[in-house]
């Protein structure tokens, strides 16, 4: 006993911390808060998404009357990848899949900002998952 009474002692402070972390992860993982989690950038693509994005396809990401949902399986990654997004985003898209018309490019997004606003997105696809097309 007094062998493991010496090693608590001395445990190394950096131990102790991702065993603070480790013990935060799970109270948080069990708080029952169903919100969406954070960007992994800390906000950022969720906060460019609003400024660029929202308007049309929504907040919650479910579009508007101005523009489809971003949680639909059509935009799954396997159908309408990254770069699609990227492309939609710099140059603009032709409709196609739903009848709000062609969507403009969106200016004053630099290629790291588009980059945290896709990352965004995916996340909260995974989070949400994605809803049925077309929209029952």
């Amino acid at each position: 006993m007094e062998l493991t009474s010496l090693r608590m002692k001395t445990l190394p402070v950096w131990r102790v911390a991702v065993a603070v972390l480790a013990a935060l992860a799970v109270t948080a993982s069990c708080s029952g808060d169903d919100s969406p989690p954070a960007a992994s950038d800390g906000g950022a693509g969720a906060e460019f998404y609003a400024q660029s994005c929202a308007s049309c396809h929504g907040s919650d990401l479910r579009g508007t009357d101005l523009g489809p949902p971003h949680l639909s399986q059509v935009y799954a990654p396997d159908h309408h990848p990254d770069e699609a997004f990227r492309a939609a985003i710099t140059q603009g898209s032709r409709a196609h899949h739903w009848e709000f018309g062609d969507m403009a490019p969106v200016g004053g997004l630099s290629d790291e900002e588009i980059d945290l606003v896709i990352a965004y997105v995916r996340e909260q696809q995974e989070f949400h998952g994605l809803e049925p097309y077309p929209p029952r």
